[in-house]
């Protein structure tokens, strides 16, 4: 599975957006932006509106990635993280 910055740099490519002008929407630097492309740093949940809007994807198909990333990441490999997630779902 591509990692959060993987497809955040295939988006940008496919519309042909160079990086510092998301990285000025984002108002960060754009060796930071470089880093969360390559999975050196961590984009943040305030970061995904402007990622949507920037890169031309709906903000919900922008946060499933970061979800999925965020939580593969930090839990692949517990023995139990299925029920966990079935846990958490119920209680949302």
């Amino acid at each position: 599975m591509n990692s959060f910055g993987e497809y955040l740099r295939g988006q940008r490519e496919n519309i042909g957006l160079p990086l510092r002008k998301v990285a000025a929407e984002l108002d960060i630097d754009t060796s930071i932006l470089s880093k969360i492309e390559r999975g050196e740093r961590e984009a943040t949940k305030d970061m995904l509106p402007i990622f949507s809007k920037v890169l031309e994807r709906e903000l919900k198909e922008v946060e499933v990635k970061f979800i999925i990333h965020s939580i593969l990441a930090q839990f692949s490999g517990l023995k139990h993280l299925k029920d966990g997630l079935n846990e958490t779902l119920k209680s949302l």
